[in-house]
């Protein structure tokens, strides 16, 4: 048995060093820090809250640009950034033990500088000559600064006030010049909660926008992140775990963290998949992260029911990013013999690409809201994977290759690895089966037969034994030729 253990490494061994080759496409860099401007309608459901609370969790791997209370279709008249301020205020208390858990996390004071509002009238009732505000100005401002990264805009209420920095924009500036502004912007709205979202698709063609247009909001990708889904763990979206997780024994800002009225935490998803965790591609919306998976293209009108908001109903005048849909088998784990199996049941909707890795973002924010009153040795920190291939590699049908990677945590703690590929985020839509354990820290494929060039993307998911477990993610992608 050992012999034949022994061929096969070794054939796996030769095969990679002729298999693997880099790529020479270029992929965003993963590990950089966005920028960030919140528009939110707080105080018209406590959800902005949670999420505000949320996000400053991260505020030392997302920069924080701005935070504008705005109008909704549920707050018409009247925006609350002092809301803003006493949750900042909060994080302010708890800030220096933040920093003694991982650096970076900015000062209250600098934070509340980026406070400010929009102006208080609903949808395009807000936008047009005289109306801009404080808020449409700070966009303008930061939109024009040089700074080459791209400028997300991630609305939680109504989107009027980017509409008039737009405005404003369209009519003080030269055609390429607004060209080259809007190129700089990444919107993600949480459905439509005004007016202005469907002009801004109108008026800017070439704006990069995600949404799940319409206000049906239980069909949205984003609602996923407090869904009740029969079939898989819903404890890490139950009011005891945010009672034990958050809200209690975690200082300031977890007492800051108001109880669920609606829907736990709306708004997090449009910021998910801006955290720099080894699977989130901001700029690949369509290769899915922590915040969902969406692709480019043009909603059918016919297919939107109407919900509540009293916001019109549209048809989409272009493409726009918005739901799309995976089919996900989870894995879960066995008591005996190897720890992980897939699952037998499998679910197949736009939901599944956000629910997928709502355990370990859940995880994650427990552990970050740890920080807020733990020591670094008593809290628990993410791994940090390494491949040991290259991220892209080229194979040719019917070729063997090799996935291997190490990885370290900093408190020490055992790891588990998990390699699967994701058919849906790559152009060869089936699955290729990792032969083998697919748990260890190296697997082996083989290269489907093609008849042309597709691409397929493998995952690889370190998590830690810690309390609570925490992962963390590596790409490779493959390129496969036909003979």
């Amino acid at each position: 048995m050992k012999t034949v253990v022994c061929l096969v490494l070794f054939s796996i061994v030769g095969l990679s060093c002729s298999a693997f080759v880099k790529a020479n496409q270029r992929y965003t860099d993963v590990n950089r820090q966005n920028r960030v401007i919140i528009l939110s309608d707080i105080g018209a459901d406590p959800d902005d809250s949670e999420s505000m609370v949320h996000l400053l969790l991260y505020s030392n791997e997302i920069e924080i640009d701005g935070l504008i209370a705005t109008t909704s279709c549920w707050q018409k008249t009247v925006t609350h950034p002092e809301y803003i301020r006493s949750i900042v205020q909060a994080y302010g208390k708890v800030q220096p033990n933040l920093n003694q858990n991982e650096s970076g996390f900015p000062s209250a004071e600098s934070l509340l500088k980026e406070v400010t509002h929009g102006i208080a009238a609903y949808g395009m009732q807000g936008v047009g000559k005289g109306k801009d505000s404080p808020g449409s100005k700070l966009i303008i401002k930061v939109l024009e600064e040089k700074d080459d990264r791209p400028l997300w805009i991630c609305v939680w209420g109504g989107v009027n006030t980017l509409a008039q920095a737009l405005y404003d924009i369209s009519k003080t500036k030269s055609e390429k010049e607004v060209n080259q502004l809007i190129a700089k912007l990444r919107v993600y709205t949480i459905s439509d909660q005004d007016d202005s979202g469907i002009w801004l698709r109108k008026k800017f063609p070439n704006l990069f926008y995600i949404v799940s247009p319409g206000d049906d909001y239980g069909s949205a990708t984003w609602s996923a992140i407090n869904s009740y889904i029969k079939g898989i763990n819903n404890e890490v979206i139950s009011n005891t775990w945010l009672a034990k997780n958050v809200q209690q024994g975690h200082g300031a800002l977890g007492a800051a963290y108001p109880d669920v009225s609606w829907g736990m935490e709306g708004d997090t998803p449009s910021w998910l998949n801006l955290i720099p965790n080894g699977l989130n591609y901001p700029e690949h919306p369509d290769w899915g992260g922590w915040g969902g998976r969406y692709e480019l293209y043009k909603p059918k009108f016919d297919s939107l029911k109407r919900g509540s908001s009293g916001v019109p109903n549209e048809p989409e005048p272009r493409e726009i990013w918005t739901n799309a849909v995976d089919k996900y088998t989870p894995y879960i784990r066995s008591e005996y013999g190897r720890t992980v199996r897939l699952d037998t049941v499998t679910f197949t909707s736009n939901k599944a690409t956000l629910f997928r890795w709502r355990d370990d973002f859940q995880n994650d924010f427990a552990a970050r809201m740890g920080w807020c009153t733990e020591s670094y040795r008593q809290a628990n920190h993410p791994p940090v994977p390494r491949l040991l291939v290259p991220e892209h590699i080229i194979v040719k049908s019917g070729e063997g290759f090799n996935l291997d990677a190490t990885a370290t945590d900093p408190d020490g703690d055992n790891l588990s690895y998990l390699w699967f590929d994701y058919p849906e985020a790559g152009s060869y839509k089936k699955t290729i089966k990792i032969l083998g354990a697919e748990n260890s820290h190296s697997v082996y494929a083989i290269a489907p037969e093609v008849n042309k060039k597709v691409t397929v993307q493998f995952i690889l998911r370190v998590t830690d034994k810690g309390t609570p477990p925490l992962s963390r993610y590596k790409r490779v992608f493959v390129t496969i030729l036909p003979r």
